[in-house]
């Protein structure tokens, strides 16, 4: 690959990363590779141990978190070779209110008796710092999804690694163009690609950035082993996706940032959380689920999915899903903010709430 300045901003890193070699008449980007079987005796061996289409993807998304990067099948694909890393009957400490995906893997873990789980307040650091001590594993999102709560990484880290803990951070909601967990202390950072780094909905893909050769050969070798691999097609797309991340991200995030001015006072909302950065926002319908669930059929702009992060806006009442935690509120609906015009966007919310 083309070697990368790491001084270079994080604009200019998601440009130039993953590319190959300088030279005449070569193709700019790493082409598609469609293969299972490779000639024997090099270091690929076969299609489940390694990509080019892969190792394009990981090296400019390594680039840009500061890390060693691995991508997957799915998010959730990652974050359980992740949580694979725990010792049978470790502990592992947790958001409460996080992703559902991570909670239910958690707790399937915890049934079984693979491990222990500790739910504690994410934003509370001194509370993580104390349910560290004795923990295996501590897991950080923040911004929490959906809730939106911020925690402290550089002093959970600190108190998490005096403990003897493995720190890891979902990064999917601030992406690394507005966060980077391993340069605050983490060991670990996760993303579901499949949200921002994709950026256009037509993508499944998870990734793990690792800061030392040791957990990257650990997550390395569960993937390996057990194959939760990403299709090369999928990989070549979230590439070409993560080269406007920083605009679109940008753009998005203005756009949130003007929207949460605009709705604060609205007469139909009991709350609107935003953490101040990215392009995630929570409202919480006066009415509760009923007056939160009308909105579906009265947006035109608006789409109505669980997913987020792509060029389009998106929202959905997450107490929809039994799995979310019951502090969530049952109005309480989660927008993601996409790059249609801000004025359109706020007139056919406007609308829908009445």
């Amino acid at each position: 690959m083309h070697e990368q300045n790491p001084a270079f901003h994080p604009e200019t890193l998601a440009i130039i990363a993953g590319r190959p070699a300088r030279k005449v008449d070569e193709p700019l980007n790493v082409p598609l590779t469609l293969a299972s079987t490779y000639v024997a005796g090099g270091e690929r061996e076969y299609g489940r141990y390694a990509n080019p289409s892969w190792t394009a993807f990981e090296d400019a998304l390594g680039g840009l978190e500061g890390g060693r990067c691995l991508s997957f099948a799915s998010g959730l694909a990652a974050i359980s070779a992740v949580l694979d890393l725990v010792e049978p009957g470790g502990v592992v400490v947790a958001p409460r209110r996080s992703y559902t995906g991570t909670v239910l893997q958690l707790d399937d873990r915890a049934r079984e008796g693979r491990l222990k789980v500790e739910y504690v307040d994410i934003a509370d650091a001194a509370a993580v710092a104390a349910a560290s001590v004795g923990a295996a594993m501590v897991w950080i999102e923040s911004p929490t999804n959906p809730a939106l709560e911020l925690a402290d990484i550089p002093a959970i880290s600190e108190a998490a690694h005096a403990a003897g803990a493995i720190v890891v951070v979902d990064n999917t909601f601030a992406t690394p163009v507005l966060q980077r967990p391993l340069e605050l202390g983490a060991d670990i950072s996760v993303h579901s690609a499949t949200k921002y780094i994709a950026g256009h909905s037509d993508v499944l893909l998870g990734a793990v950035i690792t800061a030392t050769d040791a957990h990257h050969d650990a997550v390395l070798g569960r993937r390996s082993l057990y194959g939760a691999i990403p299709s090369p097609l999928e990989a070549f797309l979230a590439l070409r996706g993560l080269r406007t991340l920083s605009v679109r991200l940008e753009r998005a995030q203005a756009t949130a940032r003007e929207l949460v001015r605009r709705l604060a006072d609205h007469p139909a909302l009991e709350e609107v959380r935003y953490p101040g950065f990215g392009a995630i926002i929570s409202i919480v319908v006066k009415g509760g689920a009923d007056a939160a669930d009308a909105l579906v059929p009265r947006t035109a702009l608006w789409l109505h999915a669980t997913s987020l992060g792509g060029v389009e806006s998106t929202f959905e009442r997450r107490r929809r899903w039994a799995a979310e935690h019951e502090t969530i509120p049952e109005g309480l609906v989660r927008l993601s903010v996409g790059l249609e015009h801000v004025d359109d966007l706020y007139d056919d919310l406007v609308a829908a709430l009445g």
